[in-house]
């Protein structure tokens, strides 16, 4: 058994967010000792583990509520799984894509920037002009 604090160790996860997953239901409520705290099992710690890694892979809360609720039924087909992970790839790259767009424009941005002073500054003129800039983005 675990407390919360111990879990959060193990996991790297902060204490407040595993509050929240509990409140959110995406880890259950744990059980307590006798003095109240939480003690959380094996099992909990790598439902933390495994919400923690699906995270850090940029996954939405409700995708991984959906993967939970998948991974509780090990007999049923991967299909549902993979259409999460195919969407989540997909969104991944159009994130991507718009996150090169920026940099190629933030590149151009600095490269063309002069001005001693912040009057001709020409970073901050394009900011503030959304038309001196090549691209939409």
């Amino acid at each position: 058994m675990f407390s919360i604090g111990k879990l959060s160790h193990r996991t790297g996860v902060k204490i407040p967010t595993i509050r929240y997953y509990e409140k959110i239901g995406l880890m259950d409520e744990p059980g307590r000792n006798f003095g109240n705290q939480r003690r959380y099992t094996q099992a909990e710690l790598e439902r933390l583990s495994f919400i923690k890694h699906a995270r850090d892979l940029g996954l939405s809360i409700a995708s991984i509520s959906d993967l939970i609720r998948l991974h509780e039924h090990p007999d049923h087909s991967c299909a549902a799984a993979h259409t999460i992970a195919e969407a989540h790839l997909e969104n991944t790259r159009r994130k991507l894509k718009k996150l090169r767009k920026l940099e190629k424009e933030l590149k151009r941005i600095i490269s063309h920037a002069h001005g001693d002073r912040i009057n001709d500054c020409t970073i901050i003129q394009t900011l503030t002009d959304h038309r001196l800039c090549s691209s939409e983005h």
